[in-house]
């Protein structure tokens, strides 16, 4: 038998005698008791168990300790409460909607299997768990344009160092470096903010908690040891001090600037950035750590953001637009050649799978799913194949589970269960201590964290439902697991606006009624009324969409939820257009824009090629005009258009244009 197998089954069989002895037990008890240990010398013993009990702690099934006040000996104990999951009052259609999330995910959420485990445990003698998804689901898509195996994979691995508290070493290119560099890192936590993933913690070459991009490793993450702790994730650590701020605010602030956003504009700018600023009287005021990057900003606003102070950032701002119109006056400017190696790309790996559940978490649920079908009964027959896939086990593998869970407490005496696949079905068989076990075990880590990162993903969507308000569900998860407990797991951000459009614009689906929107689409200094027929939400991080036939202009239209400042179902119904796909970027149009030097290395992360005099040269898919000229405007002259030839046209229009209505650069000190 393998060590993980040997692992398992001599924790699981401590588990087992610890909840089915209900007493204080001593070191003693438990190497002459449980499995696995009882061949160990003393050293060993103690080695061992000093370390199942660290592993089953991060499991959250802690051992209790206390010193015996006469002998002095060790004590140990396992409370129930501390092993089973804790009474958790949802609803059919609560557990539908979280159900419904998992249907969503699917095939695009590195966590979805330890999700499908923890919606099991939840669900445990429920029925409905396998139900056909609901009509809201067939209206909601969610896309992660950054979503690959090889995202996975490291995730995956992460994932594996956090639990186990192990050293890491992988290569790490930075925009700011010409090359990988060699990084070791002790990992305490993931973190996902506008949909990049990012792992913190401790840099052992810098000496100080820091920030990694998962998208910039190259190469294969290795254990940089062979033993099985390295460190310990330290107790006042707070994932929360480490979210990703806003691009000018990143490193140390250098000051604070004042700008002057129109009426129509200040609700976007409070509802988008309350976390960078404030606004007060049409002025939004932030910190910033650099200058360019807040000017970027300010001319991706496209006018209806004017710099105020300090007076940098007004000559950023100008200065700007000027190298904007001349880049853009006069013929396009000549390329070089292709590089034709780029060490910023990273290397093809070998396909590696998404987070897997822990195993141990797979046995319990797995343990806890047998004897609940057992019931009051002794024995019970299942379908062999709906167990292994509602655990996701191959079939082949099925046999290999159940042979662990009846080998838990050989020795001890602690029997749970008897379980043997035979042909198509399981014949299971209830043991001596089986009724102890027949209760939900309480989540891992993992499992809550994959709860909580659904909720950050589509978690909107749950309140699209409207039997199922998202408040409610979150509160009563919330409330049950503590906040989950879980100092290294980032909080959901919470956007009830965009909470209320989602329901109000699934309503509209729902029940075909046209739906009156304001929105500001990129480039208009107000908002303007449209009608539209509401068909899908789209869930692209870090964005939401609605795809939409447009009453207004009589064409498809996708609308940014972000960006619309409200939403009001009408009393007007509508047929469903026959063959109407919403796809927002069905056709488009491509610019072929040149990147300097200075931002090449940040546009080679979103597809550009690397030129051998260092800019790079990218084919940007648009629909819109509007947009495409504000990411040309927030590159501050630093990318220019080479075609076609009239973007080039409407970029220098508009940066002229802006640089009259923003008067003349000032002299810079």
């Amino acid at each position: 038998m393998s060590h993980d197998a040997d692992k398992l089954i001599r924790q699981l069989s401590l588990v087992a005698f610890l909840m089915a002895e209900r007493r204080l037990l001593t070191a003693r008890d438990v190497k002459s008791n449980v499995e696995g240990y009882s061949e160990m010398s003393d050293e060993a013993f103690a080695r061992r168990f000093y370390s199942d009990r660290a592993e089953l702690t991060a499991l959250g099934v802690p051992i209790q300790s206390q010193r015996d006040e006469f002998t002095g000996e060790e004590l140990y104990t396992l409370r129930s409460e501390h092993y089973f999951l804790d009474r958790l009052e949802l609803d059919d259609d609560e557990l539908a909607a979280l159900q419904t999330a998992l249907y969503y995910l699917e095939g695009k959420f590195a966590y979805a299997e330890p999700l499908r485990l923890a919606l099991q445990n939840l669900a445990l003698g429920r029925g409905g768990f396998q139900d056909a998804p609901t009509e809201t689901a067939e209206r909601v898509r969610v896309s992660a344009p950054d979503y690959s195996p090889e995202l996975a994979g490291r995730l995956a691995k992460l994932e594996s160092a956090i639990s186990k508290q192990r050293t890491i070493r992988f290569g790490y290119w930075s925009p700011r470096r010409s090359r990988p560099s060699e990084r070791t890192l002790n990992p305490y936590a993931l973190r996902l903010d506008d949909g990049n993933w990012y792992v913190v913690g401790h840099d052992l070459d810098r000496g100080t908690v820091r920030t990694f991009k998962i998208s910039r490793i190259r190469g294969d993450i290795r254990f940089a040891t062979r033993r099985e702790r390295d460190f310990r994730i330290p107790a006042d650590f707070d994932v929360e001090v480490h979210r990703i701020p806003r691009p000018w605010q990143i490193g140390e602030t250098v000051g604070r600037a004042r700008i002057s956003v129109s009426e129509d504009t200040a609700w976007w700018v409070e509802r988008t950035l309350a976390d960078a600023g404030t606004v007060e009287d049409g002025v939004f005021e932030t910190d910033f750590a650099n200058v360019d990057l807040l000017a970027g900003w300010i001319l991706r606003q496209n006018g209806r953001a004017v710099a105020l102070e300090p007076e940098e950032l007004v000559y950023a701002v100008s200065h700007g637009l000027s190298r904007l119109a001349e880049a853009h006056e006069g013929a396009a400017p000549e390329v070089a050649g292709l590089k034709r190696t780029d060490p910023r790309r990273p290397l093809p790996e070998r396909p590696i799978g998404p987070v897997a559940p822990e195993r141990f978490g797979v046995l319990q649920a797995l343990l806890a799913h047998l004897l609940t079908a057992c019931g009051d009964e002794r024995s019970t027959v299942l379908d062999a194949g709906e167990v292994a896939s509602r655990f996701s086990i191959p079939l082949e593998e099925l046999q290999d589970h159940l042979s662990l869970l009846n080998l838990v407490n050989f020795g001890g005496g602690c029997y749970a269960v008897y379980a043997e696949h035979d042909g198509d079905v399981i014949q299971v068989e209830k043991e001596l201590y089986g009724d102890v076990f027949r209760r939900p075990p309480k989540l891992t880590p993992l499992e809550a964290r994959a709860i909580r990162l659904a909720i950050e993903y589509v978690g909107l969507t749950i309140a699209a439902d409207a039997h199922t308000p998202l408040t409610r569900v979150r509160k009563k998860l919330e409330e049950t697991f503590g906040r989950f407990e879980l100092a290294g797991t980032p909080e959901p951000r919470v956007a009830s606006d965009e909470e209320a459009l989602v329901k109000t614009l699934n309503e509209g689906a729902e029940k075909r009624l046209v739906v009156e929107i304001e929105y500001l689409k990129e480039g208009e200094e107000s908002p303007s009324t449209r009608r539209v027929e509401p068909y899908t939400i789209e869930r692209e991080l870090p964005v939401w969409r609605v795809h939409t036939w447009d009453r207004t202009v009589d064409a498809a239209r996708t609308f940014r939820l972000d960006r619309m400042r409200s939403a009001t179902v009408t009393s007007e119904l509508f047929d469903p257009r026959d063959g109407f796909d919403p796809s927002y970027l069905q056709n488009p149009r491509v610019a072929r824009l040149l990147h300097s030097p200075s931002v090449a290395r940040w546009k080679l992360e979103r597809g550009a090629r690397a030129l051998t005099d260092g800019s790079a040269i990218a084919e940007v898919p648009y629909k819109t005009e509007e947009w495409i000229l504000s990411e040309v405007l927030a590159d501050r002259g630093e990318s220019t258009v080479l075609e076609p030839q009239k973007l080039r046209d409407a970029v220098a229009k508009r940066a002229r244009r802006l640089e009259r209505e923003l008067g003349r650069v000032p002299t810079r000190h």
